[in-house]
């Protein structure tokens, strides 16, 4: 990347659906100069232009979970099992004490209470030795996150990590949405 390729990338950033016409002239480019420079990018994977939903415009709640794991085989099986958690936002391998830090979200403070305690939770998943659970109080410079709501399909009897929403107490007690992926789900995603 060089300076061009970084001014077209913060004006993207500001705006994702900017116009090519309006990136060239921020670089001093023309129209097919900025697509060339940006297909490049996107080729190789050096960016990728996606949506972005506003954590606090929908009252969501943010946790931070972090977890030390026994072995590598406990921390395969857990990214294996959460690779389609709808309320996951980004799990991050650590070279520290903890072996994962864990960003997720959740649509209310019970269902986040649900996110720590519960079969569904990261911190019940066998090989885990401790674990921290951080509920966060503010997201700074920006509410936006990459919530995959792909993932949020609302059509599943099952959890995509193995629960049953319905015969969770939590979730007969409403203090729990139960998942985005289930046919069970009551929230707002």
């Amino acid at each position: 990347m060089d300076s061009i390729d970084r001014k077209i990338i913060v004006k993207l950033q500001e705006d994702g659906r900017a116009s090519y016409k309006k990136l060239g002239e921020t670089v001093n480019f023309t129209i097919m100069g900025v697509k060339r420079r940006i297909q490049k990018m996107l080729t190789q994977n050096l960016i990728r232009v996606s949506a972005e939903i506003n954590v606090e415009a929908l009252n969501l709640y943010a946790a931070l979970v972090l977890l030390e794991l026994e072995n590598r085989e406990m921390l395969d099986k857990i990214l294996e099992r959460f690779k389609e958690c709808p309320r996951i936002v980004k799990i991050f391998i650590m070279l520290a004490g903890y072996n994962l830090a864990i960003l997720m979200i959740a649509e209310d403070r019970d269902t986040l209470e649900s996110e720590s305690l519960e079969k569904c939770s990261l911190r019940s998943c066998e090989g885990v030795r401790r674990s921290e659970f951080y509920p966060i109080g503010s997201i700074q410079y920006s509410p936006f996150l990459n919530i995959r709501e792909k993932l949020v399909t609302k059509d599943r009897k099952i959890t995509p990590c193995n629960i049953d929403c319905g015969s969770c107490k939590r979730y007969q007690d409403q203090k729990c949405v139960g998942c985005p992926s289930t046919t069970y789900y009551r929230g707002p995603l």
